[in-house]
């Protein structure tokens, strides 16, 4: 066969020769011929004749975005590498949760700058996802062997927020009918923050006291910081007695590092042990994205929040992962929801645990010494000069009895940065990145000076209490004990790699997730030191960079929109719902309409929507939707009218999750403002309105964006995640206020700016993409969408379609006829595309026994082609089983995944051949991908819950059988 002939473009301007060069043509996958040939399948001639059979016009933006026009990637990098050096990066001793760290470079480079592993989702398909799921179960063990829990997740994420989710899972597993949490005034004042927004929506009551006052308030739990904010480290046994006798539960925040030194909670009585990942190798980042955990009793592992990593068989009797006790994510128990979490913080808690896999456990306790003892020598020299500084510490010194104002004044003159605590205190927390001369410089700001740091080591004693150091051992696993070379490190993360799929081998056409390209100049600014290396409290002279970069991003966001104000506080969409319900519930409360308090949300609605509304103390009425699977706008319109007086919001999304554009949405609006409600559009599907329309000027009055979606910041194999709020005007004052700020409502986030150090992703994809860059992006998700769903019609009826017979930017494929005929299903399927090398499209949501597909403008036609070659051989299989040539039950999609293990064997079982198992597509045998487990059993997971490191006599016992 020869070569398509190539055409040359006609350059007839400058203009023309430098907009070839734009970033657009490197974001949208197919080129100008293959999407007019796209469009003629289809049956329209341009994109935009497609938009306008696709969109209502009443919601039709009438104007480009007002924006810029595209740029290079040399442009924009150049740009923001202007922001940048607006920033000061000066050493930071504030700690307060967040301490220096050094990324291993090989963890730098290899899982951080790796699109193996930053560009793959959340690992829903075990099949495909035993890599991450096995350094997600390292961060596990790393979590529970260092608190001395039973159990851990597999990350939260930040410490403030997982310390509200401990209030949350104490209230729900404790034995007192007390509802009051005490919460130790050493508690994080981040921390401290967030537990009041959550606790006042929830109807807890909250009690800020010293840790004496604990034992005496009548509560059902108490929340304890070990070692605290000001570096103390409490002796809290009696405590945690005291605690249990009246029935409550002790919730500790921690320090994982001190851990190494210090008695694990779990020794001294808590129940349940949260904290933060951070110093394990992830930078600063002017507050996230970090990994946070928490690790509790194995009485609470089913009431317990967040993934949780367990350990199955595969169908043919090997240990295999999979996410364990799965009736616990959000979107299945929708307003039974314990909490709203969705997401985690995936790619920093993988960084986390192969810092610990590549220090192990005794290079983990030479930082924590190395760190202390800094921390006493630097205590011993202030206070042979006469300065008052705490005891019982591990690297934070509480110094008191100072001029705070002169003491900073000096720091800054020197670039340090201190704790800022009152007008006569300070704090100073060391940390790994700490060196001698640090130590000589901090010591000169209070006038003491250190002649010979060895010799006064040689003479001081640790600040650790000696009742409470460590005795128990920890990260004995071989996995923690074996990799602490740079060669064997980088082939073990190899290794974990190249068991998975990720985006950077195949599309991951998931519907309702939005798995587009996260360009490499996008991802390049992150690891700049000027973003990274900048602590969340540093003073604002420092961060000027940062909110240039923030208020740029907002104002684009705002744009991109149609909305007034955006919060960038939210760190996953989630925390986006949650703060818009927020500011809706106050906004009816500054109207002295405070009784409203019921949420609508259609049937459709993804999970998390009615699990932010309980927690918003709202209550959910569940809409119903028609056959076509819009909502049912006359039933909104009786529940509405039922509820009117009481009525706070709805919450839609809008594309529906149907994948349509509903027609109706303007006339929604409508009803629900003249029953005196509030309309919230979800935003997880806005990539089929940007640069085509705009939620806040057609009715809605607030959306949460994910910009690990439509602003391509990586899924990160399910996080880190950005789920900015954007609100109308009159919402506005009721976004989350910052750390110290004045606000109506409170923080959702630890960081005032949530995750600010990947915010530099999506600030790049607008900047790149342009105005008309951003249209056509959406255009082509439009087109991507429907070219699929008309090429597989004659295979797979697409279950819900809008005007014209069109899709949005998804479609939905019905297969519950065919399991009906055949006993083959939609999970059958989604496993036999493992064998052609693919992730599955979304399994059973909206619908059960469908499959979802969001293939996103960033996908070549060739991608999209020879994902519909597999779905088309599938089917046939399926109509092999249909005819009878092949068997019921002993097919190649009833035994999927095969495995090369499988297929290699000596014996070979199975009425089909060998070959149909493992080359069903003759391009397979030019580019093949094995899955590294065959199916895993659920079930067996599920009974035989192990949610640790797998110990290694379980390999012996499968080489041996």
């Amino acid at each position: 066969m020869s070569p398509a002939p190539v055409s040359t473009p006609n350059f007839s301007s400058l203009r023309d020769l430098e907009q070839h060069d734009a970033f657009i043509a490197r974001h949208i996958g197919p080129n100008d011929a293959e999407i007019a040939q796209m469009l003629h399948v289809i049956g329209h001639d341009s994109l935009e004749s497609m938009t306008d059979a696709i969109v209502p016009a009443k919601i039709k933006s009438p104007a480009p975005l007002a924006l810029p026009q595209a740029i290079t990637e040399v442009e924009a990098l150049a740009k923001i590498r202007l922001i940048a050096d607006k920033n000061q990066v000066f050493r930071s001793f504030i700690g307060q949760g967040y301490y220096g760290t050094h990324t291993p470079n090989v963890i730098l480079r290899n899982i951080l700058e790796n699109p193996a592993w930053y560009t793959a989702y959340t690992p829903y398909q075990a099949e495909i996802s035993q890599g991450r799921m096995e350094a997600l179960i390292n961060f596990q063990t790393l979590c529970a062997d260092l608190t001395g829990m039973e159990i851990a997740n597999a990350s939260l994420l930040d410490e403030a927020t997982a310390a509200a989710e401990a209030m949350t899972l104490a209230k729900r597993s404790c034995k007192s009918r007390s509802n009051v949490f005490f919460v130790s005034s050493g508690v994080h004042p981040q921390t401290l923050e967030v537990l009041k927004t959550r606790a006042e929506a929830m109807g807890i009551e909250l009690h800020i006291g010293d840790d004496a006052q604990a034992a005496t308030v009548d509560s059902y739990g108490i929340l304890l910081q070990y070692p605290n904010t000001f570096g103390r480290i409490g002796d809290y046994k009696a405590l945690a007695d005291a605690a249990h006798a009246r029935g409550a539960l002790v919730a500790v925040a921690t320090d994982l590092l001190a851990l190494t030194l210090i008695a694990a909670p779990g020794e001294w009585g808590a129940d349940i042990v949260v904290g933060n990942s951070q110093r394990f190798g992830v930078p600063f980042g002017n507050g996230g994205p970090h990994a946070a955990f928490m690790a509790c009793r194995d009485a609470y592992k089913r009431s317990m929040p967040g993934r949780l990593i367990g350990v199955s068989i595969d169908a043919e009797g090997k240990p295999a992962y999979r996410l364990t006790l799965q009736t616990r994510e959000q979107h299945i128990r929708r307003e039974k929801a314990t909490s709203n979490i969705c997401t985690a913080q995936v790619l920093l808690a993988v960084m986390a645990s192969m810092y610990a896999v590549y220090h192990g456990p005794e290079g983990l306790t030479r930082i924590a010494r190395r760190t202390h003892r800094l921390g006493a020598i630097l205590a011993a020299s202030l206070r042979q000069a006469g300065v008052d500084v705490g005891t019982d510490f591990f690297d934070t010194l509480h110094i008191t009895g100072v001029d705070a104002v002169a003491l900073h004044d000096k720091a800054a003159a020197a670039r340090l940065n201190l704790r800022a605590i009152d007008a006569n205190s300070v704090g100073i927390s060391l940390d790994e990145t700490t060196t001698r001369a640090d130590v000589l410089s901090l010591a000169a700001l209070f006038g003491a000076s250190i002649d010979d740091i060895d010799a006064l080591d040689t003479t001081t004693a640790d600040a650790l209490p000696t009742a409470l150091l460590r005795k128990s051992s920890f990260l004995t696993h071989p996995v923690f004990n074996t990799h602490h070379s740079e060669h064997e490190l980088l082939r073990y993360m190899r290794a974990l790699a190249d068991k998975d799929l990720a985006m950077d081998r195949t599309m991951i056409p998931l519907g309702s997730c939005t798995m587009k390209l996260n360009a490499t100049a996008e991802m390049i600014p992150v690891t700049w030191p000027e973003f990274g290396n900048i602590h969340p409290l540093a003073p604002n002279a420092q961060t000027t960079g940062y909110k240039e970069l923030i208020d740029g991003l907002e104002a684009m966001l705002v744009e991109c929109t149609g909305y007034d104000a955006v919060s960038l506080q939210p760190n996953s969409g989630a925390q986006g719902e949650y703060a818009g319900l927020l500011a809706i519930r106050a906004y009816h409360r500054s109207r002295n309409e405070g009784h409203r308090d019921i949420c609508l949300i259609p049937e459709s609605a993804h999970g998390t929507n009615p699990a932010s509304a309980q927690m918003c103390g709202m209550t959910v009425v569940v809409t119903k939707c028609d056959s076509n699977g819009n909502v049912d706008v006359e039933d909104i319109r009786r529940a509405a009218e039922k509820h009117s007086g009481r009525l706070a919001a709805l919450m839609i999304t809008y594309p529906s999750t149907h994948g349509v554009f509903e027609e109706d949405i303007v006339a929604i609006c409508e009803i629900v403002h003249a029953h005196g409600g509030q309309v919230y559009t979800d935003g997880a599907n806005m990539n089929a309105l940007v640069g085509v329309a705009k939620p806040g000027k057609w009715g809605s009055d607030v959306s949460h964006l994910n910009l690990h979606k439509t602003f391509c910041i990586p899924h990160g194999g399910g996080g880190p995640g950005v789920g900015p709020c954007a609100v109308k005007s009159h919402l506005a004052p009721f976004l989350p206020k910052t750390l110290g700020g004045e606000g109506v409502v409170g923080m959702v986030s630890a960081a005032s700016h949530g995750s600010a150090s990947i915010l530099p992703i999506s600030w790049m994809y607008i900047t790149l993409m342009g105005t008309q860059g951003l249209r056509k992006a959406t255009q082509v998700a439009l087109l991507n969408a429907n070219y699929i769903a008309k090429r597989l019609e004659a295979h797979y009826p697409t279950l819900y379609t809008g005007r014209n017979g069109l899709v949005a930017h998804e479609c939905i494929l019905d297969l519950r006829p065919l399991k009906d005929a055949t006993g083959i299903g939609a999970e059958d399927v989604a496993k036999r595309l493992i064998d052609f090398g693919f992730h599955a499209p979304t399994l059973s949501f909206p619908v059960a026994g469908t499959l979802m597909v969001e293939p996103t403008e960033s996908e070549s036609q060739s991608e999209l082609d020879r994902f519909i070659d597999a779905m088309i051989q599938i089917r046939d299989e399926i109509r092999a089983v249909e005819d009878g040539k092949l068997d019921r039950e002993d097919n190649p999609l009833k035994h999927a995944p095969h495995t090369a293990t499988m297929v290699s064997a000596s014996e070979w079982t199975h009425a089909y051949p060998r070959e149909l198992a493992a080359f069903p597509l003759a391009s397979l045998k030019l580019q093949k991908y094995w899955s590294p487990v065959a199916r895993v059993d659920n079930v067996y997971g599920d009974k035989n819950i192990m949610c640790a490191c797998i110990p290694i006599d379980a390999y012996k016992e499968e080489a041996e059988a």
